[in-house]
Order: structure tokens, then C-alpha cells, then sequence
């Protein structure tokens, strides 16, 4: 199902972790017309975060696109086991970055945090769901 000749991700990737370093390390931003350099770092580390998903898609389907059909996947129950345990890393590390570290990181580090964590959380349900008491089969 892969096209024979998978799109470019290495550039996506390099980018991204060029806007999300920028955004938590080094915070070079404009002021912009809202006049607060803060939320246009934010801004960037956000445009970095959905270029690091689409390289991640990339490189995973080896296809453009941005939704991970299940039809997609070569083990899609031991994924979705796997995607849980990472959500649920990553709403730790959440609030680790909106505990102890807040003083360290921009104000909406956690808040992104949780956010990923939970879209990967739903997503895992969702497929566990398919497979399991929702699938016609």
C-alpha cells in the first residue's frame, strides 16, 4: 500500500526540532502585531510540534497524509497498547513541566503536553475499541 517512492521526512524532522528548540531554549521570536514576543514563541513551537507529526507520519506510512488509518498499521492491537503506555508517559511528563519544572519552561509547556497526551490516549482507545466489543467481525 506504500507508494514506491515514500515521501521526504528528514527535512520536516530537522525543522521541527529546530522550531521546538527555538521555542524552549532560545526563545528567538518577533513581537509580532500582538506585541508579545511569548506567544509568537509559542506560536513556532506549536508550527514545530505539526511539522514533527507529519514527519512522524512520513516516515512511519511511508505516504503523505496526516490520519493514521487503522487499515495502516501492521499490528494495530499491540500499537494501541504501545500508544497508551506512551500517553501515559506523556501526560507525566506533562505534569512534571507543569509542576516542578514550570518555573523552567514557557507557561503552556504542560498544557501542550496534556494535550498530546490525551489525543494519543483517544486514539488508543479508539482503536482498542474497533478491535475489540465495537468490531462487526
Amino acid at each position: 500500500m506504500a507508494p514506491e517512492d515514500p515521501p521526504e521526512w528528514r527535512l520536516l524532522a530537522v525543522a521541527s526540532a529546530v522550531l521546538i528548540l527555538d521555542s524552549l531554549a532560545f526563545g528567538i521570536a518577533p513581537r509580532g502585531p500582538w506585541d508579545d514576543a511569548g506567544f509568537t514563541s509559542g506560536a513556532i513551537g506549536v508550527i514545530g510540534m505539526g511539522l514533527g507529526y507529519a514527519s512522524w507520519y512520513r516516515f512511519t506510512f511511508e505516504r503523505r497524509g496526516l490520519i493514521p488509518w487503522i487499515d495502516l498499521w501492521k499490528d494495530p492491537e499491540g500499537s494501541a497498547k504501545k500508544e497508551m503506555a506512551v500517553a501515559a508517559l506523556v501526560m507525566g511528563l506533562a505534569w512534571i513541566a507543569g509542576n516542578p519544572l514550570q518555573s523552567h519552561l514557557p507557561d503552556p509547556t504542560g498544557l501542550m503536553l496534556t494535550l498530546v497526551g490525551l489525543l494519543m490516549a483517544l486514539q488508543s482507545i479508539y482503536v482498542m475499541l474497533v478491535l475489540g466489543p465495537l468490531n462487526e467481525d
